[in-house]
């Protein structure tokens, strides 16, 4: 940040303008504030009730075309058909609706979990009868974070999060990790206002020293402020809400709404979204067409008028599955109560869990996802840059007295590192030295000065001449060097190995000692160790530390390249940080110094130049130095070129890009809002080992796993729901269309409707009832490997090829009941003709449920004895045969028996189209699987 003369008001005008003193406010001042101001609490959405979703559902492009068509159906007086449709159509809402609002239900139980307060000084209004000429005593209170107005006075001590924008008046080593709006790992030192402090800029969240702001968190020291801002005027509230152009140049797709409301705006639909509105568009084109079609058809061949409009309007429902919406949403939703009860993931939006299958890239934020938020002890150093253990030694002494002796509220990050650190780098011991602190004889300590940037420890070592003190300190590198007794030279080379260190990505501390008479408060009037003897020291050597990796992360990420995901980093640290924290955790092959960019690269390019930077984007692993709207660009530029794009990130800053992404995750630590703005919230850590890659999706993987380690679960759960929503479109839409394709050919030649309209309505019913089996399937852990998308152009494709394949076995069926059907043509039997072709549809149907699944669930078979659709289809296939014999066969037009000839026919008729049909798919397979190895990285139509 900018060092120069700040131009804002002093810290005695802030205090003027608030109307408050160091003493705080009393509790009338503070009443009426907060009924001007309103509580202290961030925007957050409102709960959206049962019912409202339950409407909303029906703006699922699925479930209005179904809708469409039921209202179309009661407008021709079909009210069987517009009676099952309003049945279904009702149960795929209040599907989708449960299982969304159970899921706000458990993010109103996460935020329940974490209540925040505040120490406020309050003095009690002054009773001018008893003391009319004193102040009331301010005394400290704990109250409810949403109580505090402008002008409170809060302390502040290690451990608490800031509750509001604040003023530091008083500081004693305070340093707050702004992490959450900045994603500087780094904790950033705070002091009150001077005329040379440096200067905050009003348009990034990066605070000034003298500037404190809600949801950073105080790691060390202490101090008070007054607060400046809360609510909704807060800048944690501002980046929440901000209504910025970050895809636009400021035209305002996004009005006033902001992020939290207006989430997708003026963006590309999800992934979901598109797949769903291009096959529901297909579907929409062929129901459009096919009742003028049969009406013009059959007026012209056959002299049939609006008789024949029930007919037309059952062809055009069964070209579309009446069960789509319901299995879909059955789909997602059982997924997505796997995913909670085995892993304790919770999907805040069911389309989401589809969006995670299909999902290619993942952008993660490095800080709380990849790290843990604390450093880690790199290694020690001695003066030529060699590995000795004498720095952290001296560095553990020096950490261990200042804790002991200047008794600050919580230790420093950096000395907990110290304390806590191994032997070696990968020994799982605490050093020996480490063990005998109290060979050491505490003398005095002087604790972390934020404007001398060093502590000081006065020790008596094992050893020393009687009479003999040593000082140890540690600190910044360039305050050490200037204290110690060194050459110039000398001073240039060790800063110079410090700063190879530091463009390495690890923080360096230096270490140096003196030994000094030994002194007593007897000795002097003043105190007996100050700043001043800090002095002629010998330099010892460095001690690195790097960010501490989430253990779950390195795995977690390479699960997800084993799955076809690639892996981008985008955070607002250096990009030495960012590269050493992917060598750490093995992120991919070593970086090439092209794959690590900056904010300024993304900065060269215009903002409506989305190619760029989608090509800038594919070249680069990390991006650093990166605001929250650099985030945001470089996702949507992704997504605007084709790649279902993810989002992880924790922080107040990671808002406009988890709004930006195809779908969002947050872990359980998330800041709230930022588990609000996502899609997917992943559980705590815990100690459980998680299961293999391939059983991602297996309910009996054990325990829950939490954090990082989910993603992969997370992923697979997706792919699993996808392939099976695929494998649903894939065979219902052929099968539909070849029926359709059938019966328009046949209503052409025949002297009558092919088939009766309540015959269409139960033969649709059956058949989607039995792919209800679809949402209990398990798809091999092979088919989970790659992308798992609904691409509308290639189903239809896909349904037109094997359409026709099903309609020239539908049309074969004609030949098989002219041969066995008595009379001369085979067709004088209408009500027989309905049954044979009843039957024979049935059949075909089940049999497609087997075969158009594809690879999918090849390996499914040897480990149960039989799949739910194995299941489903022979109780398909055995409706068909039986239905037309039982009692309701009459009612529905469809007389029995059917001679013995006609199934001895239609089994060869059956055996080929089931052979056909195997080849085909195996053709299709073959060459999937040549496209996926030819480095497309992306699976098409499953």
């Amino acid at each position: 940040m900018p060092e120069g003369p700040v131009s804002g008001p002093t810290t005695l005008q802030v205090l003027r303008s608030l109307e408050t003193g160091p003493r705080g406010l009393t509790e009338d001042e503070a009443a009426a504030r907060l009924a001007r101001h309103g509580p202290n609490v961030p925007p957050t959405r409102r709960g959206v009730s049962w019912p409202r979703r339950f409407v909303r559902g029906l703006r699922d492009p699925f479930t209005a075309v179904l809708f469409c068509l039921g209202l179309v159906s009661a407008g021709t007086a079909a009210w069987g058909t517009a009676s099952v449709i309003t049945v279904l159509v009702a149960v795929s809402c209040a599907l989708r609706a449960t299982g969304e609002h159970r899921a706000d239900r458990a993010m109103t139980a996460l935020r329940g979990l974490v209540p925040t307060t505040a120490t406020v000084l309050r003095r009690p209004t002054p009773d001018e009868r008893v003391i009319p000429d004193e102040r009331a005593i301010p005394a400290p209170r704990e109250l409810p974070a949403e109580e505090l107005v402008p002008g409170d006075i809060i302390r502040l001590a290690a451990g608490d999060v800031i509750p509001a924008d604040a003023r530091v008046l008083t500081a004693t080593a305070l340093f707050v990790n702004e992490a959450p709006l900045t994603g500087e790992s780094s904790p950033t030192g705070k002091d009150p206002w001077t005329p040379s402090g440096a200067v905050g800029g009003p348009a990034e969240p990066r605070p000034a020293p003298h500037l404190c702001f809600q949801g950073s968190g105080v790691t060390a020291g202490s101090g008070t402020a007054v607060v400046t801002a809360t609510g909704r005027h807060t800048r944690f509230a501002t980046t929440y809400t901000a209504p910025e152009a970050v895809f636009g140049g400021g035209r305002g797709r996004r009005g006033r709404r902001g992020w939290a409301q207006g989430r997708g705006q003026g963006l590309r639909p999800r992934a979901f979204d598109r797949s769903v509105h291009g096959i529901s568009w297909i579907l929409v084109r062929f129901m459009l067409l096919t009742p003028p079609l049969v009406l013009v058809a059959d007026a012209a061949l056959r002299g049939r008028g609006l008789d024949t409009l029930p007919f037309a309007v059952a062809v055009a429902v069964g070209l579309t599955p009446e069960m789509l919406p319901v299995v879909v949403t059955a789909c997602l939703a059982r997924g997505a109560a796997r995913l909670a009860r085995s892993h304790g993931v919770i999907v805040r939006r069911l389309p989401a869990l589809h969006d995670l299958g299909a999902m290619d890239v993942l952008c993660v934020d490095k800080t709380g996802t990849l790290t843990q938020d604390r450093p880690a002890v790199d290694r020690s150093l001695d003066t030529a840059g060699r590995d000795a253990p004498e720095a952290l030694h001296w560095a553990a002494v020096n950490a261990w007295w200042t804790l002991q002796l200047a008794d600050p509220p919580a230790p420093d990050a950096l000395d907990e590192a110290i304390l806590t650190a191994p032997e070696s780098p990968d020994g799982p011991a605490p050093s020996p030295y480490y063990d005998h602190y109290d060979d050491y004889d505490g003398i005095a300590a002087l604790p972390f000065d934020p404007v001398r940037r060093l502590a000081t420890a006065v020790v008596a070592r094992p050893g020393a001449p009687l009479g003999v003190h040593t000082l140890v300190v540690k600190g910044a590198v360039g305050n050490v060097l200037e204290l110690c007794a060194l050459p110039d030279e000398e001073r240039a080379r060790l800063q110079a190995l410090a700063s190879h260190h530091a463009a390495e990505g690890l923080r360096v501390l230096a270490v140096a000692t003196a030994d000094r008479p030994a002194r007593s408060r007897r000795d002097a009037p003043r105190p007996a160790w100050s700043p001043a003897d800090v002095r002629g020291l010998d330099f010892t050597g460095f001690v690195t530390f790097r960010d501490a990796p989430d253990p779950a992360a390195g795995p977690a990420l390479r699960a997800l390249a084993d799955r076809g995901v690639t892996v981008k980093i985008l955070t607002g640290d250096h990009p030495g940080t960012a590269a050493r924290v992917c060598r750490d955790l093995g992120v991919g092959p070593p970086l090439a110094p092209d794959a690590i960019r900056t904010a300024a690269d993304i900065d060269a390019l215009p903002p409506t130049d989305t190619a760029a930077l989608a090509e800038l984007a594919h070249r680069t692993t990390v991006f650093a130095g990166c605001t929250p709207e650099h985030k945001a660009r470089v996702v949507a530029a992704l997504r605007a070129h084709g790649h279902t794009t993810g989002f992880l990130g924790d922080g107040v800053n990671d808002l406009p890009a988890l709004h930006a992404a195809d779908v969002g995750l947050a872990p359980h630590g998330a800041v709230p809002v930022a588990r609000e703005a996502a899609d997917v919230v992943l559980p705590q850590h815990t100690t459980t080992t998680p299961s293999a890659a391939g059983n991602a999706s297996d309910d009996s993987s054990g325990a829950p796993c939490g954090g990082l380690a989910t993603i992969d679960h997370a992923v697979a759960a997706g792919r699993s729901s996808g392939t099976n929503i695929a494998t649903y479109l894939r065979v219902t839409l052929s099968s539909n269309l070849g029926n359709v394709i059938a019966m328009l050919t046949a209503g052409l030649l025949l002297p009558f409707l092919p088939m009766l309209p309540a015959q269409v309505l139960v033969q649709n019913l059956c058949f989607d009832a039995a792919q209800l089996a679809f949402a209990h399937e398990r798809p091999d852990p092979t088919a989970l490997r790659r992308p798992v998308t609904l691409r509308p152009r290639a189903f239809l494709r896909l349904i037109t090829g094997f359409g026709v394949l099903n309609a020239v076995a539908d049309l074969a069926t004609f030949a098989v009941l002219a041969l066995a059907a008595p009379g001369p043509t085979g067709t004088e039997d209408e009500s027989l003709f309905h049954a044979g072709w009843f039957t024979e549809n049935l059949l075909t149907q089940a049999l497609a449920m087997l075969l158009l699944r594809g690879t999918a669930y090849a390996t499914t078979a040897p480990r149960r004895k039989m799949t739910p659709v194995a299941r489903a289809a022979m109780a398909l296939a055995a409706a068909g045969i039986l239905l037309p014999l039982s009692p309701l066969g009459p009612p529905l037009g469809m007389t029995p028996p059917l001679p013995p000839l006609y199934y001895a026919l239609l089994t060869l008729v059956l055996t080929l189209y089931a052979a056909t049909l195997t080849t085909v798919v195996q053709l299709r397979n073959k060459a999937s699987v040549a496209r996926g190895s030819g480095g497309s990285g992306r699976g098409g139509p499953r």
